[in-house]
């Protein structure tokens, strides 16, 4: 299969969120290098390689395009050239940002609704779209399993991926599913313990891409661009 990849936001490399949740997850993406794990006393009876499978195979990162194989006669070059354009154009803002649960999974969510936040995914679903092939049958057949709305069935065909817009929710996955209540919310406590002093305020300030060179390899950056726009001045 061709290579996949995704616009997604991915804190700054440099910070202590990055790579803290990095050490979490067991891997570095920006640096294509595992991680050693922080000490967690609280979760010694439990398998962190399989609780953090998937979003360690994904990379740390808020979904904002869902992956995609590139357009017929669309190359790399331009998605990056694109990105960069993209993110020169827009402003930095602020939200605060903390682990929580969504649904059975865990994963730093808003703590309030971010309408900054909201505008900037669907900038990134609208504006990456013509770098997007259509869906193969293979992908469409995997996300009806989920059990679509009739409007998110009609937003996967239209744009990719069903949870855009309206059905959006921002989120930086930190475990694979969890179904036993118990240990969930065990986990949540150690993971607002390890990430108390990222959790809070959060400066949103770039938008990067995200490589995988085939199905079963992982997601690797390949570039961040930052945010470059002046904010807009508050109304006196």
């Amino acid at each position: 299969m061709s290579a996949r990849y995704a616009v997604y936001y991915a804190p700054d490399p440099q910070g202590q969120l990055w790579n803290l949740a990095c050490a979490w997850l067991g891997r570095d993406p920006h640096r294509k290098t595992s991680c050693a794990r922080p000490d967690m006393p609280g979760l010694a009876d439990v398998d962190l390689d399989a609780l953090t499978a998937s979003p360690r195979g994904y990379g740390f990162h808020a979904t904002l395009k869902a992956p995609f194989e590139l357009a017929e006669g669309r190359r790399e070059v331009e998605l990056l050239d694109f990105a960069e354009g993209f993110a020169k154009g827009r402003s930095p803002f602020t939200a605060a940002i903390s682990p929580q649960a969504l649904g059975r999974f865990l994963a730093f969510r808003l703590d309030a609704p971010c309408p900054e936040m909201s505008a900037f995914a669907a900038a990134c679903v609208k504006e990456f779209d013509p770098f997007r092939a259509p869906l193969s049958e293979f992908d469409i057949a995997r996300r009806r399993k989920a059990d679509l709305t009739p409007a998110q069935d009609a937003r996967m065909l239209q744009w990719g991926y069903p949870y855009i817009f309206e059905d959006f929710r921002f989120h930086m996955t930190l475990t694979n599913r969890i179904d036993d209540d118990s240990l969930r919310e065990r986990v949540l406590d150690a993971l607002r313990q390890l990430f108390a002093y990222v959790s809070g305020p959060h400066r949103f300030d770039g938008v990067a891409i995200y490589r995988q060179a085939d199905r079963d390899a992982p997601f690797e950056v390949m570039q961040r661009f930052g945010f470059s726009a002046q904010a807009a001045a508050s109304p006196a």
